[in-house]
């Protein structure tokens, strides 16, 4: 992946400093945007989160990431992932 850095939107991340950015080539940043995103994005949050990290890079943050989402948040995404997100049921792909 890419060094990219994205600003942090205050909306979801209000208990960072103002200014702060995430570097998309650490992964303790994408977990964190991840983790945040899928906890308490909308819509477009996860459409530009899906934009800027590879299908790859999210996959492995979700994969680190999952235990600390709500259970019916988990649930979603593992379903819609399928196998690819760690979960035998659902769609096994994703593009």
């Amino acid at each position: 992946m890419s060094k990219m850095k994205i600003p942090a939107k205050k909306r979801l991340f209000w208990y960072l400093r103002d200014g702060q950015e995430f570097d998309l080539g650490n992964p303790y940043h994408v977990d964190m945007y991840v983790q945040q995103v899928l906890s308490q994005g909308r819509v477009e949050d996860i459409r530009e989160m899906l934009r800027v990290l590879s299908p790859q890079s999210f996959l492995a943050s979700f994969g680190r990431v999952k235990k600390y989402l709500l259970k019916e948040v988990r649930k979603f995404w593992e379903d819609g992932l399928g196998s690819a997100g760690g979960h035998s049921k659902g769609n096994s792909h994703i593009s």
